[in-house]
């Protein structure tokens, strides 16, 4: 492991090899790296079954995670969410259905969904950043509040929004 370099932990309990696999398959240039497995060692701290999962690596576009079998203790709340950038609604429509699916529909909003494991991702247009970063205020407030009705985004939506239309 490189010095700086960050990885992603993400705690489940049993499911992690279950979503390293669901998250590999929807995202292009993703592999899963490497196992690790509970030792008999420690078990009275980790109270795992030896020889059970205890990790699996994986990448999603080169940008790495550690899924962790760590049991119950820790759930994903909506405090931490992982951005999903969009080069248009074509990706957006596909990163939502494929990680919104089996997820909480309940907790979608703005663009951000809770998938099948509760954790929280933001599927979000690269132009919709270019809006939010202009320098015209009306027009970025406009495509801001459009956003905030908005499950979904809806880049011919933020567009016409931010244009006034």
């Amino acid at each position: 492991m490189s010095v700086g370099k960050l990885t992603t932990c993400l705690w489940f309990d049993g499911q992690a090899e279950e979503a390293a696999s669901f998250y590999t398959s929807i995202f292009k240039n993703s592999k899963v790296t490497g196992r690790h497995y509970y030792p008999e060692a420690g078990k009275e701290f980790h109270g795992r079954e030896a020889g059970s999962l205890m990790t699996i690596e994986f990448e999603l576009n080169d940008q790495k995670f550690v899924g962790l079998n760590g049991g119950p203790h820790f759930k994903f709340t909506g405090a931490i969410s992982i951005m999903v950038n969009c080069k248009d609604q074509a990706e957006v429509d596909y990163y939502w259905d494929k990680l919104g699916d089996g997820g909480d529909k309940s907790k979608r909003q703005c663009g951000w969904l809770v998938d099948k494991f509760g954790l929280s991702l933001q599927i979000v247009p690269d132009d919709f950043h270019k809006m939010l970063n202009s320098t015209e205020t009306e027009k970025r407030d406009r495509a801001y509040v459009a956003m905030l009705h908005m499950e979904k985004l809806d880049i011919a939506g933020l567009r016409k929004a931010f244009d006034g239309e």
